[in-house]
């Protein structure tokens, strides 16, 4: 979808929920919320909708308010407010219908509230306020933590021949908490960019360098992989591990040589 056709679509999500006296809010969340950056021809639309208690059910259900409903072509619901909505032409929705209790469950870094009846802005301001206190307050023991263990699980499947779930492990799980610490400890001149909800979003725009070693451990075979990941683990975090922590890397990496050996 082109960038005039994203903002029509936008435009005409807006002018329907306007015209409906259930709705009390939209907020666009994600590259459709353009804060930092803005959207373009990948981008799908991720927003919040939100209604009177009790008309919740109907907007999960029923799909004539959205743009262009005739050209839908599948929809799911994701979670017990979450829906994803594919078009005719592979454009995507990610949406979630909450009332204004359910939306305190919500999590949003990055948003902009594009109709309000009620003190949706406020709400949201909140929300964005928490979302960030929890990501910047998350105990970094347990990254570290997950990252060594999900690279000796990966390491160990591949020994024993389990080689999708070693993968998986060793360059699903552990680097999902990787770049979560080096978020939150490696500084970067586009730290405006990152999205502290997901980091693998735009990582390589606000750690260039880290983003193309990152990359080019991805296409090896796990044992390689796992020994290029701790190496970087521990030049980027040898001023951040305790002693304790230290000497468990250690461990991970001398029986990550172990296999590697074994296996080369």
């Amino acid at each position: 979808m082109n960038c005039q056709a994203y903002h029509a679509f936008t435009n005409q999500l807006v002018a329907s929920l306007t015209q409906r006296a259930d709705v009390l809010g939209l907020v666009a969340v994600g590259s459709m919320a353009a804060q930092d950056y803005q959207p373009d021809a990948w981008s799908d639309h991720d927003f919040y909708v939100i209604t009177q208690a009790g008309a919740q059910e109907h907007y999960r259900i029923q799909y004539t308010w959205l743009p262009d409903h005739h050209n839908i072509a599948w929809t799911f619901q994701e979670t017990a407010h979450g829906v994803k909505v594919i078009y005719q032409s592979g454009h995507l929705l990610e949406y979630a219908v909450f009332d204004e209790h359910e939306l305190q469950l919500a999590r949003s870094n990055r948003y902009r509230v594009l109709l309000d009846r009620s003190t949706i802005d406020q709400q949201m301001a909140q929300i964005a306020t928490l979302t960030n206190s929890q990501s910047a307050t998350q105990i970094t023991d347990f990254d570290i933590g997950q990252f060594l263990t999900n690279i000796l699980t990966g390491v160990g499947r591949y020994a024993r021949g389990e080689v999708l779930s070693a993968h998986h492990f060793a360059k699903g799980s552990a680097v999902e908490h990787l770049v979560r610490l080096i978020q939150r400890h490696v500084q970067s001149e586009q730290q405006s960019l990152a999205d502290n909800l997901d980091p693998k979003r735009r990582f390589e725009l606000v750690y260039p360098a880290l983003g193309v070693e990152l990359r080019a451990l991805m296409v090896q075979e796990v044992p390689i992989a796992a020994v290029g990941l701790l190496k970087l683990f521990g030049r980027e975090f040898a001023d951040v591990m305790t002693e304790e922590q230290r000497n468990v890397f250690e461990i991970v990496s001398r029986q990550v040589a172990a296999v590697n050996n074994k296996t080369a």
